[in-house]
């Protein structure tokens, strides 16, 4: 896998993971996990445009701020325009005089390098980002809980299930992202060498007999850690199986879980022997930890949530800002623009009305001088609560760079330099140039529209103040 940089700037670009067979393996991870998810709980042992800018703080002078909600991208719709023709996709720049459409090439799209996680509040990014879609996504890891941070000496993040390393030089097998071994921290400091008794169940004191079963588990579950000699070990079956790297043996369910998530190549080696604590049985494994009920299939413990709250980690939600919530779908491209029909290669009727078409559903946008299209591309408009309002409007003002500052729904924003600026409402919704993303296609902004910087241009040169902006849902 080559991964890209990470938009953090900490890890650079690089391979992030190199073990052959941890891709196959985590295949069969999404499935069991999913599967198994739901038997867990018994056993559970636990404007103005920000728009997508990053978020820098300065003085620079404010901007209309009162920006809408978003729209919920649906799937895209083919408009219908008087020329049923005029549907194609073209190249990016014209003169007023042109005489084909233009649109968006395929070389301007480029997927995001951080999402945000609406279920726990956290962002995932570049290469732990990568890790995280390629090899199982929540299925496999669970979902952020932490943010990325510095922990002896490395930055990690915690998931659910998990905790993800950057390894700048390289492990000893040449990944730069590994899983960390958060079950070997379930270690306790010390192991007993002998057991309490434990009552007949005699004594009238029934609590002090519930203690003392409470204190003789918790020294089992303590010298399950102890590995076995290979002698005293079952001899290996379908099974039972020994491990003597680490001198602990995996029988039945847990085996079978094990060897079906990728053994030692996802779970890592088993560190104890199984022990039971409060009617439920467990092991613990390098990177995680095992559960079984009678009752149950067997489970897997979300240790990295458990090792947070033991590490009292900070797990707050953060604010998401312009970062686009995850769906599968901002990764997949849009379709390639098409070339013009032969149709349309005519020269456009200068009396003929400029008038600007942005439909909300497809992402799109048309540039129409009377019934032929002069400009079009893919947009991004307002984000899940920052809706770009439908409506029929004007080109109310034009301004070729534009410091963009203020607060919307709480975020503040400070975008420098936006280009080709061309405001439709007296509230500060604008259509205009965009530097900080790629994701045409995908609501992104705080209520504007969104364009590459050359079409953006294109469309400024061309475009008169006054001229209609219709906006469709």
């Amino acid at each position: 896998m080559k991964a890209a940089q990470r938009t953090s700037g900490t890890i650079a670009g690089r391979p992030a993971i190199r073990h052959g067979r941890f891709a196959a393996w985590l295949a069969l991870v999404g499935l069991l996990v999913l599967l198994l998810a739901p038997l867990a709980a018994p056993g559970a042992a636990l404007a103005q445009d920000s728009d997508e800018a990053p978020i820098v703080p300065s003085e620079s002078s404010a901007a209309p701020t009162d920006e809408p909600a978003e729209v919920v991208l649906d799937e895209p719709a083919e408009v219908v325009p008087d020329d049923p023709a005029a549907q194609t996709a073209q190249a990016t720049q014209t003169q007023s005089d042109a005489t084909t459409t233009t649109a968006v090439p395929p070389s301007d799209w480029a997927p995001p390098r951080t999402v945000y996680i609406p279920e726990t509040g956290h962002t995932i990014d570049g290469l732990f980002l990568d890790l995280w879609r390629e090899w199982g996504g929540a299925n496999a890891f669970g979902y952020p809980i932490t943010p990325e941070f510095e922990e002896d000496g490395r930055i990690v993040q915690y998931y659910g299930y998990a905790r993800f390393e950057y390894w700048p030089e390289g492990d000893a097998d040449g990944n730069y992202v590994t899983l960390g071994k958060v079950g070997a921290e379930l270690r306790p400091h010390v192991i007993p060498r002998s057991l309490p008794a434990v009552s007949n169940g005699t004594n009238r004191f029934k609590k002090d007999d519930e203690r003392a079963r409470a204190a003789r588990e918790a020294m089992l579950a303590a010298r399950a850690w102890l590995p076995l000699d290979r002698d005293e070990a079952p001899a290996d079956s379908e099974t039972y199986r020994f491990v003597p790297e680490t001198g602990h043996g995996v029988l039945d369910g847990f085996k079978a879980l094990w060897e079906a998530t990728g053994a030692e190549v996802y779970l890592g080696n088993p560190l104890t022997e199984e022990y039971v604590r409060d009617g439920v049985t467990y092991q613990i494994f390098e990177r995680g930890q095992m559960a079984w009920q009678p009752g149950y299939d067997p489970w897997l413990v979300p240790v990295g949530e458990l090792m947070a709250a033991r590490k009292r980690l900070p797990t707050a939600p953060v604010a998401q800002g312009d970062i686009p919530t995850y769906s599968e779908q901002l990764f997949v491209p849009p379709p390639p623009p098409s070339p013009a029909p032969q149709s349309l290669r005519r020269d456009l009727d200068p009396s003929a009305e400029k008038w600007i078409e942005v439909s909300i559903s497809q992402q799109y946008l048309i540039a129409w001088q009377g019934n032929v299209p002069v400009f079009e591309s893919y947009v991004s408009t307002g984000r899940q609560g920052f809706d770009t309002p439908p409506g029929s409007y004007h080109i109310l003002t034009k301004v070729e760079s534009e410091d963009m500052e203020g607060v919307i729904g709480g975020e503040y924003y400070n975008v420098p330099a936006v280009p080709w600026t061309m405001y439709f409402t007296n509230v500060g919704h604008a259509i205009h140039g965009t530097y900080w993303h790629s994701n045409f296609g995908t609501p992104m902004s705080h209520g504007c529209v969104n364009l590459p910087e050359s079409v953006a241009k294109a469309i400024y040169d061309w475009a008169s103040i006054g001229i209609r902006v219709e906006v469709k849902p």
